[in-house]
């Protein structure tokens, strides 16, 4: 064999060894172009104006300001120092547990209630529209139904002026010492359907055969709801709690539509300061550090969601 057939045959095997290699990493590369456009969308809508809140709670006068003077955390300790913040802190956490708490009890007693067999199937598909008509209605149209039932002169006065439990007409939302309760008790009443419904097909896959061999054992319902409906459910549980507790921490329209967050701070939470913050004393920087924050007790929240899932 020449040496001019020799060097033609180890270039053409050279040509095809790269062709392959470039076959090969086209391959790989193919699964990121289709995941390409998500993750384009996903930086432009959601990272980049988490970096860009970011770097506004370290300047000093933020988008108000041409030459915004870069201060550390400085807005941080600003807000760290309001009482308000604290207060709304407080308010957000009562807010939030308490929602979450009773969205759980309620939700899980009428899914009991529309699973159970004792009830007739025709009630039970009546009862069905009626539990889960709260999450049809949007936030708006929620608050100005509790804004007229709450009223002064609205229907909650006059059924409990007329069962004699209360002699006077509550100011709700106008009072320092209801607002904040009757506040959460809308939000409430907005959020149990989806506990409801996830509760309910918890209880509608769980095996009939767990319950027919612990009433051969000889237990009573109580101690079948304790030892098989609870933990069967509790995967569900604790994957719609974390949800609703970092929803809920984030509630904004409801306290806007309701009470704006008075009357004097009363209802002040972390969503209605920061909005008031950015948007009515323009103080930006601060209302991102704020947001900062709110985003800090979120993706602690979801943290432990996620590894709740892994678990699964």
């Amino acid at each position: 064999m020449s040496l001019a057939t020799e060097t033609m045959i180890r270039t053409q095997a050279r040509t095809r060894k790269r062709g392959m290699l470039s076959y090969k990493t086209r391959k790989r590369l193919v699964p990121f172009f289709y995941v390409a456009p998500a993750t384009f969308l996903f930086c432009l809508l959601m990272l980049f104006p988490m970096i860009t809140v970011l770097r506004y709670s370290l300047m000093d006068g933020a988008i108000t300001k041409k030459d915004a003077a870069f201060v550390g955390l400085q807005n941080y300790v600003t807000i760290f120092n309001d009482p308000v913040f604290w207060q709304s802190v407080g308010q957000t956490l009562y807010f939030t547990v308490m929602s979450v708490i009773f969205h759980l009890l309620i939700g899980l007693a009428f899914a009991l209630l529309l699973n159970s067999q004792r009830v007739d199937p025709l009630i039970r598909s009546i009862l069905r529209v009626l539990y889960i008509m709260p999450w049809l209605f949007t936030a708006v149209i929620i608050a100005i139904i509790w804004r007229l039932l709450l009223d002064p002169n609205g229907v909650i006065n006059s059924i409990l002026m007329t069962l004699h439990i209360i002699n006077f007409k509550v100011e709700w939302f106008s009072s320092t010492k209801t607002a904040l309760h009757a506040l959460t008790f809308a939000n409430i009443w907005a959020g149990y359907p989806l506990y409801m419904v996830s509760l309910l097909a918890g209880l509608q896959g769980i095996p009939k055969d767990l319950y027919e061999a612990a009433g051969i054992d000889g237990a009573n319902e109580f101690q079948k709801f304790r030892y098989i409906t609870i933990p069967q459910l509790m995967p569900i549980i604790i994957s719609i709690a974390l949800l609703d507790f970092i929803w809920t921490m984030q509630v904004f329209p409801l306290v806007w539509m309701t009470t704006g967050g008075g009357p004097i701070y009363a209802t002040e939470v972390l969503s209605t300061y920061t909005y008031k913050l950015a948007f009515s004393s323009y103080e930006f920087s601060r209302a991102s550090a704020s947001a900062i924050f709110i985003l800090i007790i979120s993706m602690g929240a979801t943290y432990f969601y996620i590894k709740h899932q892994k678990a699964r």
